[in-house]
């Protein structure tokens, strides 16, 4: 959810901290729907459920406690056939949504932590959805599938240009769909320092 840089320009930043705000995207089933309102810019519940290959009825409870926390907003009607559908965005479309992190305040760091781990198992059956795809691209500049994990030591400096990439990536995918954006990805990650245990010596005899 945090897309800083957009072809290298930064855009601005819409902060999520509240704890309502927090605890309602601790649900995968909203963090996909505030991802996906994102990318498309505005969307009716049937355009999500197509999207998202859920059914419509399904998503209705939770396009509402979104917009009850304030993460999605609605924008207007339009015609669909016989009937009206509701059209809605995100809080701040157009706009980057980062999360705040308060590691000191527990209640903030424990929905966090919630958060964290339900975006982990949304990017665990993604993987398994892509693995499973006919003729998804596994090696080669197209690759459309990867997971791996690295763990090293970091100066100051290059701490900076790992943040820097990240935030490159983000703003790679903060693109809407067109033409040649024809294919919707996910990308999922985590950074953070590691205990470094120095080697146990041998007792001395």
């Amino acid at each position: 959810m945090s897309k800083p840089v957009r072809r290298g320009r930064r855009l601005p930043t819409a902060v999520i901290d509240s704890l309502p705000r927090l605890r309602a995207l601790i649900s995968p089933a909203r963090q996909e729907i505030v991802d996906t309102l994102q990318a498309l810019g505005r969307a009716s519940i049937a355009e999500l459920a197509t999207r998202l290959g859920r059914p419509s009825d399904g998503l209705y409870y939770h396009v509402r406690a979104l917009v009850k926390a304030g993460l999605v907003v609605a924008a207007g009607q339009r015609a669909a056939g016989r009937r009206d559908e509701r059209i809605y965005t995100t809080l701040a479309p157009g706009r980057s949504l980062r999360l705040r992190y308060r590691p000191r305040h527990r209640a903030s760091a424990a929905a966090l932590r919630r958060l964290v781990g339900s975006m982990l198992r949304t990017a665990e059956r993604d993987f398994g959805a892509g693995l499973a795809r006919p003729g998804v691209v596994v090696e080669g500049r197209r690759r459309a599938l990867w997971a791996g994990r690295s763990k090293g030591w970091l100066s100051p400096a290059e701490l900076e240009r790992v943040n820097q990439l990240l935030a490159e990536l983000g703003g790679l995918l903060s693109s809407g769909p067109s033409r040649a954006r024809g294919q919707l990805f996910a990308l999922t990650y985590v950074l953070a320092p590691a205990d470094a245990r120095p080697p146990r010596r041998g007792r001395k005899s």
